[in-house]
């Protein structure tokens, strides 16, 4: 079937904050993200931290006459919260958990149990296949000393690793979602350097939103104004990112973002600002194939200097995590050890008339064995972690090297 000449697409992406029992009114935001996307109607909805199962089919319900096509990514222990609907019908889907994603003991987090994903459903319009990504990557939580820069930036180098290897059967490539990093940072840079992918806001004809296009901004009643205080604007951190594989050229006619309460709503849809995008899609006269590096390879290989040495970074804090683990757990097997040695003295009689200190001795076998477990645990996650630290810098070695031959050779 031959494409249409000419398609225009609005997409809506947004970070629900739609944390069940814990989200602040999260019941009463699902209704109105329902209500909203019903009267805009738009062609593609992306969605992250949509938790809860009961939420994703309260939407779809909600949702099904306008949306007859949806898919909810279910990952990890609480799930990915990722979900998409559309209008037109999904031909295939796929899931790709990432390797690293923060750390099982720190709970006041919780990333760890997300299972944070990157989603794809393939769709098509008009004869144009699309590959529609959506993701949500660890948060920074505390830019001075982001303890997770290395865990996100592994995740955003297998995010374009998996986009660059499923999209070359597609004609337009779309990625929406929350990456939880600033334009300018260089986890953005290392993916959009290494896929192609353009921003929605950075090449938007028109604007229309909060300024400079932030999507975490103070005056949202649901943010937490400490974390916001060094940007006093807010900050950018959800993207809509696009291009054209083959024979087609992207461009983002509008841009919006939300601002504010909902309307007629005391309260916003979510901590987040939606981000909404009306792409226009058209035939070229010929196909002019994937894109290529072209004059952006030096650029990129600097990019990816600088995300490896990040992630070296990383891999020498694990290391020490793991020694420091490993240590604790053999000693905590010395302390068995010994208080094995001392019950076998007892019951042998060489401590024949000196009173045995049961309730002592139990306590300290339990907390021996305790920490042994613990730190044990520990060593293995870390272990783990070392291994794919690892992989992700030979990984990004290898890509230097092709690079830096190429520019060689150009």
């Amino acid at each position: 079937m031959e494409a249409d000449p000419t398609l225009r697409l609005r997409v809506f992406d947004l970070n629900c904050w739609a944390i069940r029992y814990l989200s602040k009114r999260r019941q009463e935001r699902v209704r109105l993200i329902g209500d909203t996307l019903r009267r805009e109607g738009f062609d593609l909805v992306l969605l992250q931290e949509v938790w809860s199962e009961r939420d994703y089919s309260d939407l779809k319900a909600k949702l099904g006459g306008c949306y007859p096509f949806s898919h909810y990514f279910r990952s990890g222990v609480i799930g990915s919260g990722l979900c998409v609907f559309s209008k037109f019908p999904i031909l295939d889907t796929l899931l790709y958990q990432y390797s690293l994603n923060g750390y099982p003991y720190m709970l006041q987090h919780g990333d760890w149990f997300c299972g944070k994903s990157v989603g794809l459903v393939i769709i098509k319009i008009s004869g144009i296949i699309f590959n529609v990504y959506v993701t949500h990557l660890h948060a920074e939580y505390c830019r001075e000393k982001d303890a997770y820069l290395p865990h996100r930036l592994v995740q955003a180098w297998e995010l374009a690793q998996f986009i660059r290897h499923t999209s070359k059967a597609a004609d337009v490539v779309l990625l929406g979602g929350d990456l939880n990093m600033h334009p300018e940072d260089v986890g953005i840079r290392l993916l959009r350097g290494w896929t192609g992918l353009r921003d929605a806001f950075a090449e938007a004809t028109r604007f229309e939103g909060c300024e400079h296009g932030c999507t975490l901004v103070p005056n949202n009643c649901f943010t937490v104004k400490a974390e916001l205080l060094p940007f006093p604007l807010g900050i950018r951190i959800d993207y809509i990112l696009y291009k054209a594989i083959s024979s087609f050229t992207v461009k983002c006619e509008e841009l919006k973002t939300t601002t504010g309460t909902a309307p007629g709503m005391d309260i916003p849809f979510s901590d987040h600002e939606a981000v909404m995008a009306t792409l226009h899609v058209q035939r070229q006269g010929q196909a002019v194939g994937a894109c290529g590096l072209g004059a952006a390879e030096l650029t990129l290989v600097d990019v990816v200097t600088e995300a490896r040495t990040e992630v070296g970074v990383g891999l020498r804090a694990a290391q020490r995590q793991r020694y420091s683990a490993g240590r604790m757990a053999v000693l905590a097997a010395l302390l068995l050890l010994l208080q094995a040695v001392a019950a076998l003295g007892v019951l042998a009689g060489l401590a024949a008339g000196q009173p045995f200190p049961k309730l002592s001795f139990s306590l300290l076998a339990f907390l021996a064995v305790g920490v042994l477990l613990l730190s044990t645990g520990l060593h293995l996650f870390h272990t783990m972690e070392v291994k794919m630290l690892q992989g992700t810098e030979e990984q990004m070695r290898m890509a230097l090297r092709v690079l830096q031959e190429r520019l060689r050779d150009g």
